[in-house]
C-alpha cells in the first residue's frame, strides 16, 4: 500500500487544529502534526505578501488524496489552500501499518 504526507498550510493554530481534527476524525489521516510560526512569502493577486502560517503534515494513504483535499476545502478559510502530497518511500513497517489501520484499511 502506498503512503503519502499531505502538506497543508493554515492561517493560525485554531484553523490548523480544525483542519487536522477533521482529517483524523474522518479517517482521512492517521496523524496530523501542526508546526506553528512559519513565515510564508508569496504573490497573491499581484501583491507580495508575508504572513505567519501553521504548516500541517498529515500521514495518510495515497488512495485517500482526493477525499482529503475535499475535506480540507470544506473546512479551510483560504480561497486557495495549499494541499500537496509527498510520497513516503519506505519506513518503519509497523508505523505504516498503523496508518492503514487508522485510516480504515488494514495492510
Amino acid at each position: 500500500m502506498s503512503h503519502v504526507f499531505a502538506y497543508i498550510t493554515a492561517a493560525d493554530m485554531q484553523e490548523a487544529q480544525r483542519v487536522g481534527r477533521a482529517l483524523v476524525e474522518n479517517g482521512l489521516a492517521a496523524c496530523v502534526n501542526a508546526l506553528d510560526n512559519m513565515t510564508a512569502m508569496f504573490m497573491w493577486k499581484g501583491q507580495m505578501e508575508t504572513e505567519k502560517e501553521v504548516v500541517l503534515l498529515a500521514k495518510t494513504r495515497e488512495d485517500l488524496k482526493d477525499k482529503l483535499v475535499q475535506k480540507v476545502l470544506e473546512v479551510h478559510s483560504y480561497e486557495c489552500p495549499c494541499v500537496v502530497f509527498v510520497p513516503i518511500q519506505g519506513g518503519h513497517t509497523e508505523f505504516l501499518d498503523w496508518i492503514d489501520t487508522e485510516t480504515g484499511k488494514s495492510g
